[in-house]
């Protein structure tokens, strides 16, 4: 029975041992399970990976400045070795002939004075006309400037090629345009013709000699201008077709200037005879009393102004000289028919401002629709 009571006793132990045993693990991985447990122990972690790439990082840079400075000792010593091959005569300084003749050596290619001149210039900070050490950059970075140098004159010589083909074209356009117009001196011919459109403002001037002619009815010149006036009025429209006549006549650079000048005269003086007209209508219309004197000197003076400037035009053309003194509508006149010589150099100047532009219109003189607005309003004017 004794025996019996032990067995049973170390069966109890062995159990209770078991079940303690198989408890510790799960109590265990509780603890460890908190989150306050985990917290700290990422904090920890997180401290010592940021700590090791600090001083990685430190260790990086400390490695790269000693390379660098390395580096650099290097570089500064293959320069100071370049700089002493160059300075030939040992003053310190390389001037513009040692930098030309150790380029020339180092390159094997024989350069301009020109150029070495420019590479010169770039580097000379100190202005001084030679290379101190300090300004001693290397053979590449001086290799790499004359190759831009290069570069650059090669692009200018292109630029001036092309500008002077381009003004050899324009010289070639302006001679054509100057061979079309007709600005040599006026043949017999041309004389007589130049002072035929002065009939236009003529006939339209007649109705302002209407006291004139009835008071001189008996005079064959009174006549005679009587019957061609009434001949002017019944052709229908003959004012403009007169008109539209001259206009063609007077824009044909090929006619003789002296008769496109005379033409274009000759429509300005009949335009200047609107206005009279104007007055008298407008006196007609506010039914204003006009004093038949008055009208009869006002009339009279009209004419007799007119017919000083037809007389006046149609002398000087047959004689071969431009009319070119009656105020306002002469220089009016000038204007609308220069001569060649006049519209060469407007051509030529405007030209000239559109090559420097790049072949284009400047976009102040542009239009909408592309028109060159300083010659349309010119055209106005004229």
């Amino acid at each position: 029975m004794r025996t019996h009571a032990s067995t049973l006793t170390v069966v109890l132990l062995a159990h209770n041992t078991y079940a303690f045993t198989s408890m510790k693990p799960h109590l265990t991985r509780n603890i460890h399970s908190t989150p306050t447990f985990r917290t700290t122990l990422m904090a920890e972690t997180s401290d010592d990976q940021i700590e090791r790439l600090r001083s990685e990082a430190a260790r990086l840079r400390a490695e790269a400045a000693a390379l660098e400075a390395r580096q650099a000792a290097e570089m500064a010593q293959a320069v100071e070795k370049v700089f002493q091959k160059f300075d030939t005569n040992k003053d310190g300084e390389i001037s513009l002939a040692e930098l030309k003749a150790g380029l020339e050596n180092a390159f094997k290619l024989e350069l301009s004075e020109d150029r070495v001149r420019k590479l010169m210039e770039a580097f000379d900070k100190s202005g001084d006309g030679a290379l101190q050490l300090d300004e001693f950059v290397g053979v590449d970075r001086f290799r790499n400037k004359l190759d831009a140098l290069a570069r650059d004159e090669r692009a200018k010589a292109l630029e001036k090629a092309k500008i002077a083909k381009q003004e050899a074209d324009v010289s070639r356009l302006l001679e054509a345009q100057v061979a079309r117009i007709n600005d040599g001196p006026p043949t017999p011919t041309d004389r007589i013709v130049s002072v035929l459109p002065y009939l236009f403002p003529l006939m339209d001037g007649l109705q302002y000699a209407s006291f004139l002619l009835l008071k001189n009815q008996d005079n064959p010149l009174a006549v005679l201008s009587l019957v061609t006036y009434t001949l002017y009025r019944a052709i229908p429209f003959g004012g403009f077709i007169a008109f539209f006549a001259l206009f063609y006549v007077a824009g044909k650079p090929e006619i003789n200037r002296l008769v496109r000048f005379n033409t274009q005269q000759a429509i300005y003086l009949d335009i200047a005879l609107f206005f009279p007209g104007l007055i008298t209508g407008l006196f007609a219309i506010l039914g204003g009393p006009v004093d038949p004197t008055l009208a009869e000197i006002t009339n009279d003076a009209i004419f007799f102004t007119l017919a000083a400037a037809i007389l006046y035009s149609v002398g000087s053309s047959l004689l071969g000289i431009y009319p070119d003194k009656i105020p306002f509508i002469s220089d009016a006149v000038a204007n609308r028919i220069p001569p060649a010589e006049k519209i060469m150099k407007d051509n030529k100047d405007f030209l000239d401002m559109i090559i420097k532009n790049g072949g284009k219109l400047p976009k102040d003189l542009v239009g909408p629709n592309g028109e060159a607005l300083e010659k349309k309003d010119e055209d106005k004017k004229k």
